[in-house]
């Protein structure tokens, strides 16, 4: 393993759901060992106010989650790039991995729901992570503190 830190994209339509769940939960449990960007393809003007309630009842700040347009050179910049709805409009970068994680938009949805979200994304989180970075020790589960 190469002592660079690996970048990954997490990419949705309006970067304001799951693409920030996503990234928010990775870099809560990569500690600084993975970077980890979230973007959109059309994106929204604010992060949905369901998935910046349930995240910070978790104890994760949102506070300066902005959606961001996803653009040819964040992908490029990336190792990996995590897909979540946004289809073909996801821009193509030879030599970039792309995996695509058919997630639920949480956008509009109860509490309930936007919950069951985030534990699907920290479940597939902690197991990229442990992919990305053999031997790594997680801190616990956000969900199980709560």
């Amino acid at each position: 393993m190469s002592d660079t830190v690996p970048q990954v994209v997490f990419a949705c339509v309006r970067n304001g759901g799951r693409s920030v769940i996503g990234r928010v939960l990775t870099e809560h449990y990569a500690q600084g060992r993975v970077r980890a960007l979230s973007a959109g393809t059309q994106p929204g003007e604010h992060i949905h106010p369901e998935v910046a309630e349930a995240l910070e009842k978790l104890g994760l700040d949102t506070s300066r989650e902005t959606p961001t347009l996803l653009t040819r050179d964040a992908v490029a910049a990336s190792d990996l790039a995590i897909t979540l709805g946004c289809g073909e409009e996801c821009p193509y970068v030879p030599g970039v991995r792309y995996v695509d994680w058919p997630v639920a938009d949480p956008g509009g949805q109860d509490e309930q729901t936007v919950r069951a979200i985030v534990a699907d994304l920290d479940t597939r989180v902690r197991d990229l992570l442990g992919e990305l970075v053999p031997g790594i020790q997680l801190p616990p589960s956000v969900l199980d503190a709560r």
